[in-house]
């Protein structure tokens, strides 16, 4: 079931949509790259094939349209790492959420956002792992880096080698972390077939990954 939502913190709306099923297995918050927003074209694309796996996800707009316009906004990973923990918040007390576990994916600086939020979340959150697809987990900083407690996948094209730099990095400052090269690909995986391949690598991760259910139907 597929949905359009607003999520109303205080006095700001931030628009974005829902992608679930009774049964899904798990929500997958996605945070967008800078200059991106709901609408992009990959993410999107990445969560139409995950929702066919089975998992629910939410895309939604980090920053409203008027803070969009002041382009430091974009690079604030606090305050974007702030409004994934506000999406967060607003997914577990909704009428769509039935107690799965929760997984964060970035892309580009949304993964340093990303993984802000899982090292500042709250411990009544049930977040299994941060996905990056592209990302800039750099950006989180090292203190927040060594806070993460969950396992992180980052996947970087292969051609991306600045990005592959960056990754590696972040890495020595994150206690569970795998790095995932995709061949031809670079940075916005735009050569054919490179985006099916990120898919098929992040179903594999979170099918590892993903609590199990007990005999209730509860995750343990």
């Amino acid at each position: 079931m597929k949905k359009e939502i607003v999520i109303q913190y205080n006095d700001i709306g931030l628009r974005g949509h829902i992608n679930f099923d009774d049964d899904s297995r798990c929500w997958i918050i996605f945070a967008h790259g800078s200059g991106s927003s709901r609408l992009s074209s990959r993410n999107n694309w990445v969560a139409d094939r995950l929702n066919e796996m089975g998992f629910a996800t939410i895309l939604f707009d980090l920053l409203t349209e008027d803070e969009d316009l002041n382009y430091k906004n974009r690079f604030d990973i606090s305050l974007l790492a702030e409004r994934l923990l506000i999406a967060t918040n607003w997914l577990m007390k909704s009428e769509y959420y039935r107690g799965q576990p929760l997984a964060y994916f970035g892309a580009s600086t949304g993964a340093g956002a990303a993984l802000t939020a899982a090292a500042h979340h709250s411990p009544f959150v049930p977040l299994f792992t941060v996905i990056s697809r592209g990302g800039r987990p750099d950006l989180a900083g090292i203190n927040d880096l060594k806070n993460v407690k969950v396992p992180v996948l980052l996947i970087v094209g292969d051609k991306d080698h600045q990005v592959i730099d960056l990754n590696q990095l972040a890495m020595n400052n994150l206690a569970d972390a795998k790095l995932v090269l995709i061949p031809g690909a670079t940075h916005l995986f735009e050569e054919p077939g490179t985006l099916d391949e990120v898919v098929k690598v992040i179903g594999e991760w979170l099918e590892t990954k993903l609590p199990a259910r007990s005999s209730d139907g509860l995750f343990i």
